[in-house]
């Protein structure tokens, strides 16, 4: 008996080890361009045994020829040059570490970023058409479901004819209850009727997939204002989150988009699509640092499981690695 409760106990952490092994090799794998980026300028940088003004220079050159952003470069530099200089070091291997953790840093996710998992919770998914932004609202209602929680889907992008029959097979996979409209319909009136199916439903989580448009920032702004104000209404004892779905391919242009949807709403997350896509992966680290908004979620294939919770130190580990 003591020896099947002691399998037992162990049982689930092992299961969990393995879960974590397969995502990371999958995040490895997925980010194998942006590894590919990096691997030469550093192995050049930190293999040639002297640090001198040639060293820092080849440093920022491969930093910013991976996407990780001038502000940010800058920051890390001024960092590493103060340190070199006032602790003396001569090894570039030291220099790599401290550049390494002050990544780590910069990207933690701060303690209650998915908050909105473990409450009841409304949750406002926005970013322009062709980002992933339908598949995203599906596969998180997947993730939910196989935690238990019971989903609702604001089908609330009623502009784009495809966007409704999307969300339809996703919320028919992850058993959750989609309220949508006809196409050309107010998105305002959708919120309205799902906020009051998920309060009938008891749900713990309403998600609602808006229009990708960014065309006409005015337009934009009230109609996320409207949604705002009924969810607020309607649904006042929810947490209510905004998360931006960022195309990591486009690089600079997805920080630009993030920029824009900040003119009209209030974010709290930045989810990036098609990381497996790109050699500028490190534009990751330039969103956050630039909008001081969190990458709550990064996605790295097709499947729901290549959607996860992003972490600085897999994402780190999975880009640099000790190979170089």
């Amino acid at each position: 008996m003591e020896e099947e409760r002691i399998e037992e106990q162990t049982e689930e952490p092992k299961e969990e080890k393995k879960k974590k092994e397969g995502f990371f090799a999958r995040l490895k794998r997925g980010l194998q361009k942006t590894r590919e980026t990096f691997a030469a300028g550093f192995a050049a940088v930190f293999t040639n045994g002297k640090i001198d003004e040639e060293f820092f220079d080849n440093l920022e050159e491969v930093l910013i020829t991976g996407d990780i952003g001038v502000r940010e470069t800058d920051k890390l530099m001024t960092e590493i040059r103060e340190k070199v200089e006032n602790e003396y070091i001569v090894d570039p291997k030291i220099v790599k570490k401290w550049l390494l953790d002050g990544i780590r840093r910069e990207m933690a996710t701060p303690p209650d970023a998915y908050r909105f998992e473990e409450e009841k919770s409304a949750v406002l998914i926005v970013g322009v058409n062709g980002v992933g932004k339908t598949t995203t609202v599906g596969k998180l209602a997947g993730k939910m479901k196989d935690r238990g929680k019971k989903v609702v889907i604001a089908a609330a992008d009623t502009f784009r004819a495809a966007a409704g029959e999307q969300l339809e097979e996703w919320a028919r996979r992850a058993d959750a209850e989609l309220i949508g409209g006809r196409e050309g319909s107010d998105p305002g009136s959708v919120v309205y009727d799902a906020a009051v199916a998920a309060k009938a439903r008891n749900a713990d989580l309403l998600l609602v997939d808006t229009a990708g448009r960014l065309h006409n920032k005015k337009n934009l702004m009230k109609e996320l204002e409207k949604i705002n104000r009924i969810l607020e209404k309607e649904y006042a004892d929810a947490y209510m989150e905004t998360l931006v779905v960022l195309d990591a391919t486009t690089g600079q242009n997805a920080l630009e988009q993030a920029r824009q949807f900040m003119e009209v709403t209030k974010l709290s997350g930045i989810i990036l699509t098609k990381m497996d896509g790109t050699a500028k992966g490190g534009i990751a680290v330039a969103i956050q640092s630039e909008l001081k908004v969190p990458v709550k979620y990064i996605g790295v294939g097709e499947s729901i499981d290549d959607l996860q919770k992003f972490d600085a130190d897999s994402f780190v580990d999975a880009i640099f690695g000790d190979d170089f």
